[in-house]
């Protein structure tokens, strides 16, 4: 399939019934007590589907798995200010500016810009919002200013009056943790432990990558007894992976892009494993894939930046960008690495995984259920031949859980 007919797909064949009530609005008491759907391909367009509970995942892995895990941590990026008015505004923090760096910018300790989304927007034509936070006991005067909108995103610089508190720490204690939009309910504080995966690290993501949270350290352990290589990296979750695709067909949507980090350890042990790497959420598996792409651009540009280095939604279906073998595209990242003496990859990605994709690194897939009309559903699509749909009509039919607190499944 060529750029053109993804492109072309229409989004309308993404849909399927999902009452209110299948969504889990809440975790099980739990986490590894979840249901666990079990599909694998057969290599004709079809597969075989079961089910069990998730604490048994290790024994249906394939012998000699590589599992890799996406270790970012939610942010509480909802700030919520009110105006002498009475008006609430809600800024909604999406990604750093000023500085671009992740770890930098929460150790800022005066000012820092971000790219937000912004609540209640026609109340607040300007000027500067206060709040007062209160920071290792003493009060701390947090501002707020608009610097410049790009459409529905917004420039906003955060200053504060404490030269020993830094951006993490007002985040900590004025922040809240935002919950997905389809929960329909305020965020609880169940939620701060809940929406979190328990081997959760580095802090940029704004939503969960929600297949790591039925894992529990028994099943982690478990894992290790069995002699699963388990290897972590980071992608930060946007908020456009709520972004349902609004357009008639694929081409008119626009894919967000997003934070990657990627040791080079993680590069070598793929590299000497890639017969069975096992992806734990859609998050892990668009940094996989996209490592090929990011070594198929080093191929033309050994010296690209890492700007350069961003993998468009579109790139991986032009032809001329899938003739580097596997091993070939992750030694020119390796290469790449050793010339520069950095032993992480740090960049974005922008990749878009729909029917007619090829899966360069999966073939392994831990993942929840995912909304209809959504970038993730195609991803599913594209991994399991076009199969999908008797995937999402066998859990509808046996009482599955839906979307990020709801059950997971196991695709082979």
């Amino acid at each position: 399939m060529s750029s053109n007919k993804t492109q072309d797909i229409h989004i309308s064949d993404f849909d399927y019934p999902l009452p209110e009530e299948r969504i889990a609005k809440f975790p099980l008491a739990r986490r590894d007590a979840s249901k666990l759907l079990l599909y694998r391909r057969d290599g004709k367009g079809g597969g075989e589907i079961g089910e069990s509970v998730f604490h048994n995942l290790p024994d249906y892995l394939p012998e000699g798995s590589l599992l890799v895990f996406n270790n970012t941590r939610v942010i509480r990026a909802r700030l919520l200010f009110q105006k002498e008015t009475g008006a609430r505004i809600e800024i909604f923090c999406l990604e750093p500016l000023e500085p671009r760096d992740y770890a930098l910018v929460f150790q800022t300790t005066s000012r820092c810009v971000w790219s937000c989304m912004v609540g209640n927007l026609r109340k607040w034509k300007g000027g500067l919002l206060e709040k007062e936070v209160e920071v290792k006991g003493r009060k701390v005067t947090l501002c707020a200013e608009r610097l410049a909108d790009k459409g529905d995103v917004h420039r906003i610089a955060f200053s504060w009056n404490a030269p020993d508190c830094c951006f993490a720490d007002l985040l900590e204690q004025a922040g809240i943790l935002p919950i997905p939009p389809y929960l329909h309910r305020e965020t609880q504080a169940s939620d701060l432990e809940t929406y979190q995966t328990v081997y959760s690290r580095i802090k940029g993501s704004v939503a969960a990558p929600t297949a790591g949270l039925h894992f529990t350290p028994e099943v982690l352990d478990e894992l290790d007894k069995r002699g699963f290589l388990r290897k972590e990296l980071t992608l930060h979750v946007g908020a456009g992976t709520f972004k349902p695709v609004q357009s008639e067909t694929l081409e008119g949507h626009e894919m967000h892009t997003e934070f990657i980090s990627v040791n080079r350890s993680i590069i070598e042990h793929i590299r000497s494993k890639q017969k069975h790497i096992v992806a734990v959420g859609t998050t892990s598996v668009r940094t996989l894939e996209s490592l090929y792409y990011i070594g198929a651009i080093l191929g033309g540009q050994p010296e690209a930046s890492p700007e350069e280095l961003i993998v468009g939604q579109w790139f991986p279906y032009e032809e001329t960008h899938n003739l580097l073998s596997v091993d070939a595209a992750l030694k020119n990242i390796l290469d790449y690495l050793d010339r520069r003496g950095q032993d992480k990859l740090i960049t974005a990605t922008q990749i878009l995984i729909a029917p007619g994709y090829r899966f360069k690194l999966v073939n392994g897939l831990i993942t929840n259920f995912h909304q209809p009309h959504s970038t993730l559903l195609l991803l599913i699509s594209a991994f399991v031949d076009g199969d999908w749909r008797r995937i999402y009509d066998y859990a509808l039919a046996h009482d599955f859980r839906f979307l990020s607190y709801g059950d997971s499944s196991l695709l082979l």
